[in-house]
């Protein structure tokens, strides 16, 4: 997949949300969204 140019529309896509529901990208259409992304076990650095 190429890279996404700055200023570009995000593709959808969907995540599991930590209470187990499945939320997508487009849900959200409209307002600001953060993505943060981190180690799954929680690892410091």
């Amino acid at each position: 997949m190429p890279l996404i140019q700055e200023g570009a529309q995000a593709p959808d896509g969907s995540v599991t949300a930590h209470t187990g529901e499945t939320v997508k990208l487009s849900d959200f259409r409209g307002k600001y969204v953060l993505l943060w992304f981190y180690p799954k076990a929680d690892t410091p650095g």
